[in-house]
C-alpha cells in the first residue's frame, strides 16, 4: 500500500512513517515544517518506498497530486499543542478547518481512503467518565479561546462524516488521548516532555494548576499499532474512535513519577493557569477514553506502561544531550523490543 502521511515530519507522523516502511509499504510525507522536524524523518531518506513534499496542505495542486498516488491519507497535520493554540487563535481555526477540507475535497476527487485525525479536546465540558464516542459534548462560550481548538476539530470530523454518507469516501475518525513517547516536544506544551528536561536538567518541574487534574497517557507505539491496524480494517470506516491509555494520573503524580525514573533532585512547583495560558483560562479535570470500540473491532489495548514510556522519554532527551553512553544503548534496545510487537 502506498500512505500519505500530513504532518508525517511531527511526533506522531514520523513513528507512523516508520512502522508503515517496516511493513514494506510505500510512504509519502507531505509537511511544511511549520511544527514538524525534519530531523524526525531524516532517517528515512534516501530509502526505497520513501518520499517527502516539504510544502502545505493548503496548496491544493500538490494534494491532488498525491491523493491520486497513494491509496489512505492519513490526516495529522494540525495546529496542536495548548501553548500553540493559545497563542496563535487565528491559525489554529483556519489551518485545521480550511487543511482538512482540502484534504478530503482532494481524496473525494480520487476515492482515497482518509484517516482523519482528532482529539480528546472535542469532550470539552463532559463529565461522563470514561469519555465514549457517541456522548454528548459540552463546551465552554466562544469567548474562552481554548475552546476553539476542541471546535475546530469537532467541524473536522462533521466534515469527514459527511464525505462518507454523502459521497460515499471512506472516512475513519480517531481521537487521541494524550499520545507521548520519544520524539515528542515540550516546544508548545507538552507535558512529558517538557518536565523530563526539566528533571534532566535539575530544574524545577512546573506543573500547571493545582496538579490534581487527571489525565491518561498512551505510549505512541501503541497508537501507531491502532492506526495500521484502522488503515486495513474496512468496518472501520465511518465510525469514530477513541484511542489512549485508561490508567489515570494526577499531573502531580505523573512529575514524582518523572522525578524517580530519571534521578533528579528536582523540586515540584505549581503555575496558576493565569500566569501560563493568561486570563480565562479553562482545563478540565479527567479525561478518560472508553475504548471499548476500538477494542472489540480490532482487539486493540495498550500494552505500553506509562514507567516504560517516561523511561523511553528520558533515555531519548539523554541521547540528544549526549548524558550517557549506556543510556544510549537502553534507548535503541527499547525502541527495537517494542518495534517487534507492533
Amino acid at each position: 500500500m502506498h500512505y500519505l502521511i500530513t504532518g508525517g515530519a511531527g511526533f506522531i507522523g514520523s513513528h507512523l512513517v516508520k512502522a508503515c516502511l517496516q511493513r514494506d509499504n510505500a510512504v509519502t510525507v507531505l509537511d511544511d515544517l511549520s511544527t514538524g522536524q525534519f530531523e524526525n524523518i531524516a532517517p528515512f531518506i534516501g530509502q526505497v518506498g520513501f518520499r517527502f513534499i516539504n510544502d502545505s496542505i493548503i496548496n491544493e495542486a500538490v494534494l491532488d497530486r498525491l491523493a491520486s498516488e497513494t491509496d489512505v491519507i492519513v490526516h495529522l497535520a494540525a495546529v496542536v499543542g495548548v501553548q500553540l493554540v493559545m497563542t496563535r487563535k487565528v491559525q489554529t481555526i483556519e489551518d485545521n478547518v480550511l487543511g482538512t477540507e482540502r484534504v478530503l475535497k482532494a481524496a473525494s476527487r480520487h476515492g482515497t481512503k482518509v484517516l482523519l485525525a482528532s482529539t480528546s479536546e472535542v469532550y470539552g465540558k463532559g463529565n461522563r467518565i470514561p469519555f465514549r464516542e457517541d456522548d454528548d459534548i459540552v463546551l465552554g462560550p466562544t469567548s474562552v479561546s481554548r475552546w476553539a481548538y476542541a471546535a475546530s476539530k469537532m467541524v473536522d470530523e462533521f466534515l469527514g462524516l459527511a464525505y462518507w454518507q454523502e459521497h460515499a469516501l471512506p472516512v475513519v475518525v480517531f481521537r487521541l488521548f494524550n499520545t507521548v513517547g520519544p520524539r515528542q516536544t515540550g516546544r508548545y506544551g507538552m507535558v512529558i516532555p517538557r518536565l523530563v528536561q526539566q528533571a534532566l536538567h535539575g530544574e524545577p518541574l512546573t506543573i500547571f494548576g493545582n496538579g490534581m487534574q487527571r489525565r491518561c497517557f498512551c505510549d505512541v507505539r501503541d497508537v501507531v499499532r491502532a492506526l495500521m491496524s484502522l488503515a486495513t480494517h474496512p468496518q472501520a470506516v465511518g465510525q469514530v474512535f477513541n484511542i489512549g491509555g485508561c490508567v489515570e494520573t494526577t499531573i502531580q503524580g505523573l512529575a514524582e513519577r518523572i522525578l524517580q525514573v530519571t534521578g533528579s533532585a528536582s523540586t515540584i512547583t505549581t503555575v496558576p493557569y493565569e500566569t501560563a495560558y493568561g486570563p480565562g483560562f479553562e482545563d478540565m479535570q479527567r479525561r478518560v477514553p472508553d475504548i471499548s470500540r476500538i477494542s472489540t473491532l480490532i482487539g486493540w489495548k495498550p500494552s505500553i506502561t506509562l514507567d516504560e514510556t517516561l523511561m523511553a522519554v528520558s533515555d531519548y532527551f539523554r541521547m540528544l544531550a549526549g548524558f550517557d553512553e549506556r543510556k544510549v544503548a537502553t534507548f535503541s534496545s527499547n525502541l527495537e523490543r517494542v518495534s517487534m510487537m507492533e
